[in-house]
């Protein structure tokens, strides 16, 4: 288990892209990583995210936001930090010791998406795979 590639997703409220991103890295290789995800303030799990995660077959209902803060706290030492969010709260993340590589995925806040039930749901299934796509890329890189 030590010998995992630790990784942290960072965003907002830690309700929704860095859930996204943690739930499919320890899907697609929890073998090489453990995934993390924490908010610059933790939030409430989006509900509408959840809805998105169980069309991509990943249940995320049980999940609780965290705050970056408390892990910066605690010492935990990461190999990635990744923050998924505008590059304004981005800045706002804390430098964590040890970390190899810090890395910036900017993708739209689902907290903002405007519309109906399926608008909403249809506007972040693209912010899902977008997110999908980048875990992907990394596990191919690492």
């Amino acid at each position: 288990m030590e010998n995992k590639i630790r990784v942290l997703f960072v965003c907002i409220h830690n309700s929704g892209r860095s859930q996204m991103a943690e739930a499919f890295l320890n899907r697609l290789a929890g073998d090489r990583f453990i995934a993390e995800s924490a908010g610059i303030d933790a939030g409430i799990l989006n509900p509408f995210v959840v809805e998105s995660m169980n069309e991509a077959g990943i249940d995320i209902s049980g999940n609780k936001t965290k705050s970056v803060f408390e892990f910066y706290k605690q010492g935990r030492m990461f190999s990635y930090v990744i923050t998924v969010c505008e590059k304004e709260a981005a800045d706002r993340c804390p430098i964590f010791l040890g970390v190899t590589k810090r890395l910036q995925w900017f993708f739209s806040d689902p907290a903002k998406f405007m519309g109906t039930h399926e608008e909403k749901l249809k506007q972040i299934a693209k912010v899902r795979d977008e997110i999908k796509e980048e875990v992907i890329k990394l596990i191919s890189e690492v």
